[in-house]
């Protein structure tokens, strides 16, 4: 039975043993019924669990296996309850937590922590998407990174104006519905209007700035465009990206007071943690602590991670 719980107290009652917490992710991941994450064999009357232990085997690879592996679980040393305490906090904190933080509240090491916190993250990711944003849809780009003004001398790479020096990430959100967002290389028109054309449906009302990248897109789309140079931010009640620069705000938020620093190697690990939690921010605090639970199929080792 899959456990439920509105805090952190209660989700410590749920599992009051790390015997609780292995079981509710066995239940979590062999919802299905059971395979074996080393062969894929998926006939449950060639697996079978030793007594008295956590441990499967697998009579069709000859394999044994615990049901951590083949997950972001695997070759940990944390307990279960350990790592479902973090899983609550970086997905009920509106801003995320910083390692540091979960470092101190869970009484483990700071790089542990970074490392566990990564792990989630991996687990948040989406490398598929239903189908392509439709109806009303925002776009706007974001630039993220210190102000050249404010840097020593010697590390300046221009003299505080444009964008040198920063990581550009795209977003767009239907209105009432999904979010995307990610780091993209540049803001050139081939670069910009490509990923419109992947992630939006032709049709669709396509509201943007004044960007010139942007130029070129009402043939496929219903193309507005918002002056903000102008001074003007809604224009008729609908003409606005008041939506996507609000997600901006949030992300910044995020970056400057909680994390201060990100570096452009993980700044879309980041990125896709944000966008997680508000394309998730209906479900229940429990269903979203069991969302991220069935999402952890693949394992991210350290090396990978850091390479």
């Amino acid at each position: 039975m899959i456990q439920q719980f509105d805090n952190l107290v209660q989700l410590f009652q749920a599992f009051p043993t790390e015997q609780a917490a292995i079981d509710h992710l066995t239940s979590i991941r062999w919802a299905r019924g059971k395979f074996c994450p080393l062969c894929g064999n998926a006939d449950e009357k060639r697996i079978g669990t030793l007594v008295g232990t956590n441990t499967h085997k697998c009579y069709a690879c000859r394999k044994r296996f615990s049901i951590k592996v083949g997950t972001i679980f695997q070759d940990t040393k944390l307990p279960l309850r350990t790592w479902y305490a973090a899983i609550w906090m970086i997905t009920n904190h509106p801003k995320g937590i910083a390692s540091t933080t979960l470092a101190r509240d869970l009484g483990i090491t700071q790089k542990t922590a970074w490392f566990v916190l990564h792990r989630l993250r991996h687990a948040a990711r989406t490398d598929s998407f239903n189908g392509p944003l439709s109806g009303s849809v925002e776009v706007d780009e974001t630039f993220v990174g210190g102000r050249e003004s404010n840097k020593h001398k010697s590390k300046k790479l221009n003299q505080g104006r444009g964008i040198v020096g920063k990581t550009v990430v795209l977003g767009m959100v239907q209105r009432n519905g999904e979010i995307r967002a990610g780091v993209v290389p540049d803001t050139r028109r081939a670069t910009l209007q490509g990923v419109v054309r992947e992630h939006v449906e032709k049709g669709a009302n396509l509201y943007t700035d004044e960007h010139s990248s942007y130029r070129g897109l009402n043939d496929e789309y219903a193309h507005h465009t918002n002056h903000h140079m102008s001074g003007r931010y809604v224009i008729d009640g609908h003409n606005h990206t008041n939506t996507i620069e609000s997600v901006w705000a949030l992300l910044k938020r995020q970056i400057i007071g909680v994390h201060h620093w990100i570096s452009p190697k993980h700044l879309n690990r980041y990125v896709g943690e944000m966008t997680y939690r508000l394309n998730n921010r209906e479900l229940s605090v429990g269903g979203i602590v069991n969302d991220l639970l069935r999402r952890s199929e693949g394992p991210l080792p350290y090396k990978v991670l850091i390479s």
